[in-house]
């Protein structure tokens, strides 16, 4: 693998023991995946922020990198810790894991990292160009972007994220390449696809199908709360991290299908991934946001809950979002605010809810592949409008 004279420096520790550490793994990737060399990034988005996932392992990472004088050289925004960063306590939170989970952050901030904690930092915090090389964590997150948008990166860990931050700089392959972001099956959608959570449920579908590839959609047009929904599905249920719809997304036109493998998506297929992630039929949470509710989503639910009185108490329900929609929304989390809080920073994928629930309700697919396997959870999974009629 090439390296110019100043990223051989960097490599030799001639620019601190952060940068060192950063150069080290991004090549070591480079090498495993066959890269001819490095490739300059605009923007980075790092995962590897909860202390529930990171453990003290991670903690004492980022306090080595830190204290190794590293520091981002692009912008680079983090996803969501273990709580809400104001309102823990809300959400059951111990104060020693409060204490640890703040520790993180500062760590983040001292690298020069945006700890503006949230999973969708394309709906305005960090949002890349067509065409752009980035190196971006968070499976929901990079599948946005890589499809959506069109800028390119490959599925990166937190660590190596971290580390292409530091350099401004990532290893040349897989996604990054023109030859791998080509289309390797269609899939023909053949069952009514509308909502949000249908294309949640389509995105189960597809993943549950096919795993990985690239997939190439005939029959939706998504709008960006349907692409974040149906990405982060398939990343979850398989490892898709770049797709494309006909007529929507932005490299769908110029790519060539003929000759592809087909496979068709329709009612039974979507009942079969609707049944797959229900196995719960009572709640002790109701879990929102996951991907983060955008600023529409929360008003959509505001108008859903505008004027009903909440019934059942035994049920808590969070909304989760990042700490800029819940400040653009004022008027409409004061609705959600009258049936549970709207937390900001979190979500319940990496927080420690199993110290307080072992029943969990989503419309997410995502984080119904994920509560069962990272917060001992047992799931309801239901379109918004039914899972809120839970508590009325």
């Amino acid at each position: 693998m090439y390296l110019s004279r100043e990223e051989q420096a960097i490599l030799d520790g001639e620019m601190g023991a952060g940068a060192q550490k950063a150069m080290e793994l991004v090549t070591a990737l480079g090498k495993v995946y066959g890269a001819d060399g490095l490739v300059d990034i605009t923007s980075a988005h790092l995962s590897g922020a909860s202390y529930k996932t990171i453990g003290e392992g991670g903690l004492r990472y980022l306090s080595d990198m830190a204290e190794g004088g590293a520091k981002v050289a692009v912008r680079a925004t983090l996803n969501p810790v273990g709580m809400d960063r104001e309102r823990w306590r809300e959400m059951h939170i111990p104060e020693s894991f409060a204490a640890k989970q703040n520790e993180i952050v500062r760590l983040y901030g001292r690298m020069g990292v945006d700890t503006a904690c949230t999973c969708t930092p394309y709906l305005g915090a960090n949002v890349p160009a067509l065409g752009d090389h980035v190196a971006w964590a968070e499976s929901s997150a990079l599948s946005f972007v890589n499809s959506y948008i069109g800028a390119r990166t490959n599925r990166e860990g937190g660590p190596g994220a971290l580390a292409a931050a530091i350099l401004g700089k990532t290893a040349n392959y897989g996604l990054h390449l023109d030859g791998n972001r080509r289309p390797t099956f269609i899939v023909d959608v053949e069952a009514s696809v509308e909502s949000v959570f249908d294309h949640s449920v389509l995105g189960e579908a597809v993943g549950m199908a096919m795993g990985g590839g690239v997939p190439y959609f005939r029959g939706i047009s998504p709008a960006v709360d349907d692409a974040k929904a149906l990405g982060a599905a398939m990343a979850a249920a398989g490892a898709v991290a770049l797709w494309h719809a006909e007529g929507c997304t932005p490299e769908a036109g110029s790519a060539d299908v003929s000759g592809l493998e087909r496979i068709g998506i329709g009612r039974e297929e979507m009942r079969a991934a609707y049944e797959r992630l229900n196995t719960a039929d009572d709640v002790q949470l109701i879990a929102l946001g996951c991907p983060h509710l955008s600023p529409k989503e929360i008003h959509d639910i505001a108008m859903l809950l505008k004027g009903k009185e909440r019934r059942n108490r035994d049920v808590e329900i969070w909304f989760c979002t990042s700490a800029k929609a819940r400040a653009e929304c004022a008027d409409d989390v004061k609705v959600l605010e009258r049936f549970g809080p709207v937390l900001a920073d979190t979500c319940m994928v990496v927080a420690p809810i199993e110290g307080a629930f072992q029943r969990t309700a989503t419309n997410s697919a995502k984080a119904g592949n994920y509560l069962p396997t990272l917060c001992s959870q047992r799931v309801m999974f239901d379109d918004v409008s039914a899972l809120l009629r839970v508590i009325e």
